[in-house]
C-alpha cells in the first residue's frame, strides 16, 4: 500500500515550483542559477545536514591537461566550464598554476601534450577577446609555459618567494626537490587551478541562505515520487520520524552517485556507471613555499598510474595515485542493470561510504600516496596523515568510464537528470536546464549572466568553509585560502 503523507504547504503562486533533489555542487549551483530569476519558487531537498557533501572535489579542470588521452573536444569544453566556474564562484579557487610532469619510465611523451595546449591557450585567447571578464586564468599568452631541465636547475638556488609574482616564482620547490633524473623534459606549467569544496559549499550556502521563493530542506530523505496534477508528489522523511510530502510542477534530480535511486522511485530507466575513489590528507610540516599542484602522468589502474599533489594551506597536501592500492579500488566501478538505474558498489566500498574507514585501512592507503608521490620529491617521504580520507562515488553517466564532461538528460516535459563528472561542469549543465524550462515555457525566455546570485563576502566565504571542514572532521586547512588572491593579469 502507498503511505500517505502529509503535505508540506507552500503558498499559492502563479510561479512553477521546481524542485531539485540533491545539494551536492551540481543541485546547488542550478539553484544559484534558477533563483537568480527570480520566476519560479524553489525547492532544495537533500539527505545531508550541509550542502556540497560529496566526492573530493580539488582541481578546476581548466583544460582537461590531468588526462592526457581525452579527446581535444572534452578538453576545450572544460576549458569554457572551468572559466565560467570562476566566474560564478570567485572565492572558490585556489589560484596556483598545476606542472605536468611525465615520469622517465612512462612510454608517453611530453612532445605530444604541446599541440593541445597550444589549441586551448588559442582558444582561451579568443574568449577572452569576445569578453575580457574571461580573463580569470590570467593571461592568455602565459596559460602555459614550458620549463627545460637547465631552467630548473637554474632556479635551484633561489630563495622561496614570500608571494609569487611570476611563474619562475612557483617553480622555485619543484627545482629543489624534485628528482631531476626521474622526469622526462620539458615539465610543464599550466594554468589550471584547485577548487576548494569546502569554499564552494560555504559559497552556496550563503547564496541559497538569502535566495528568495527558495526553500532549504537538508536532513531530509525522499523515499517515495509519484506523478500527480501533472507534476510530482515527492515523500520525505526526516530525523526524528517526521514525514511529510511535497508537490512540485518540474523535478530535477541531482542526486550525483545516487541519481540511480531517484529514477528509480519515478520508475525511469538510465544506463549509469559509479566509481569509488579516494584522496589522502597529508601534512608535510616543513614546508613553506607556496607550491603548484603536481601531475606525474602514469598509466592509470597500474602500479604507475597517475600521481597528484595538491597543496593546501598549512602544509597540508592532498593526494592521488591513480593505482588500485591507492585512489582506486578493486571492483570500484559499478553498472546499472536491468532491474535498476542505480549501480550496486561492492559490500566494503558501500559500507565505507555509509560508516567510514578503519583506522589501519586509512595509515594503509595514505602511507602508499606519500611513497607514492616520494618517487619524484624524495624528500616528502617525511610527511604523515594529516586527517582521514577524502571519498565518494562518482557519477557517469552512460557506459563510458572515460567520460570527464558534462551530460545532463530529459525525460518528458518536467524530469531533468544533472549527470556531471567534474565540478567544472555543473554550470554548464545548470545551463542546459534552464535552458530547457525556457523552451517548455515554465520559465520566461531572459538572457542569462555568467555571474551569482549576489556578491558573498570572501572572508565570510573562508569563516564558514572552515566551519563546514571541521563539522565533517576534516582540518580546517583545507578550506582556507591559498595561493594568490586573484590571477596576475601579466602572467602570475
Amino acid at each position: 500500500m502507498t503511505p500517505a503523507f502529509p503535505a508540506l504547504h507552500i503558498e499559492p503562486q502563479t510561479m512553477p515550483t521546481i524542485g531539485i533533489v540533491g545539494a551536492g555542487v551540481a543541485g546547488v549551483t542550478i539553484a544559484q542559477r534558477l533563483a537568480r530569476s527570480g520566476q519560479c519558487q524553489l525547492v532544495l531537498l537533500d539527505k545531508s545536514d550541509s550542502m556540497v557533501n560529496g566526492p573530493p572535489i580539488c582541481h578546476l579542470h581548466a583544460g582537461g591537461n590531468l588526462y592526457r588521452d581525452l579527446p581535444e573536444q572534452e578538453c576545450l569544453a572544460l576549458l569554457e566550464q572551468s572559466i565560467a566556474t570562476l566566474r560564478f564562484y570567485p572565492h572558490c579557487a585556489n589560484i596556483r598554476p598545476t606542472v605536468i610532469a611525465v615520469p622517465k619510465e612512462d612510454p608517453g611523451s611530453v612532445a605530444t601534450l604541446l599541440p593541445r595546449l597550444r589549441t586551448l591557450q588559442q582558444r582561451y585567447a579568443e574568449l577572452v577577446q569576445q569578453d575580457p571578464a574571461n580573463r580569470v586564468l590570467g593571461c592568455p599568452q602565459s596559460y602555459f609555459k614550458v620549463y627545460r631541465r637547465e631552467d630548473i636547475e637554474a632556479l635551484q638556488g633561489r630563495s622561496y618567494a614570500a608571494q609569487p609574482e611570476a611563474l619562475d616564482d612557483w617553480m622555485i620547490p619543484v627545482a629543489q626537490h624534485l628528482d631531476l633524473d626521474r622526469v622526462q623534459w620539458p615539465l610543464i606549467l599550466v594554468q589550471e587551478y584547485g577548487l576548494s569544496v569546502f569554499r564552494l559549499a560555504a559559497n552556496a550556502t550563503l547564496a541559497l541562505q538569502r535566495a528568495k521563493h527558495c526553500r532549504l530542506m537538508l536532513s531530509t530523505q525522499v523515499t517515495q515520487i509519484r506523478e500527480q496534477g501533472g507534476g510530482w508528489r515527492l515523500g520525505y522523511e526526516q530525523p526524528g520520524g517526521g514525514r511529510g510530502s511535497v508537490q512540485v510542477d518540474y523535478l530535477i534530480n541531482a542526486c550525483g552517485y545516487r541519481s540511480g535511486t531517484l529514477d528509480d522511485l519515478a520508475g525511469l530507466r538510465r544506463e549509469r556507471m559509479v566509481e569509488f575513489k579516494a584522496a589522502y590528507v597529508t601534512r608535510w610540516q616543513e614546508q613553506t613555499a607556496h607550491w603548484p599542484e603536481l601531475i606525474f602522468h602514469g598509466q592509470r589502474g597500474t602500479p604507475q598510474g597517475m600521481a597528484q599533489f595538491t597543496p593546501y594551506a598549512d602544509g597540508y597536501v592532498q593526494l592521488h595515485g591513480m593505482t588500485d592500492e591507492i585512489t582506486l579500488f578493486d571492483q570500484g566501478l559499478a553498472s546499472s542493470c536491468d532491474t535498476s538505474a542505480q549501480p550496486r558498489l561492492a559490500g566494503d566500498l558501500q559500507r565505507k561510504l555509509e560508516q567510514g574507514w578503519s583506522d589501519a585501512m586509512i595509515e594503509q592507503r595514505t602511507n602508499r600516496a606519500i611513497q607514492h608521490i616520494a618517487r619524484f620529491l624524495p624528500g616528502f617521504a617525511l610527511a604523515e596523515i594529516g586527517g582521514k580520507p577524502l571519498f565518494g562515488a562518482q557519477q557517469i553517466p552512460g557506459v563510458d568510464p572515460e567520460l570527464r564532461a558534462a551530460d545532463v538528460s530529459f525525460v518528458g516535459h518536467n524530469y531533468a537528470r544533472s549527470e556531471i563528472v567534474k565540478a567544472s561542469s555543473a554550470l554548464a549543465v545548470a545551463d542546459a536546464i534552464e535552458q530547457q524550462l525556457n523552451r517548455l515555457g515554465w520559465l520566461p525566455p531572459e538572457a542569462t549572466a555568467g555571474e551569482a546570485l549576489s556578491e558573498n563576502d570572501p572572508l565570510a566565504v573562508e569563516s564558514l568553509a572552515c566551519t563546514l571542514a571541521q563539522e565533517r572532521d576534516y582540518p580546517s586547512a583545507l578550506a582556507k585560502q591559498t595561493g594568490l588572491a586573484e590571477p596576475r593579469i601579466y602572467g602570475l
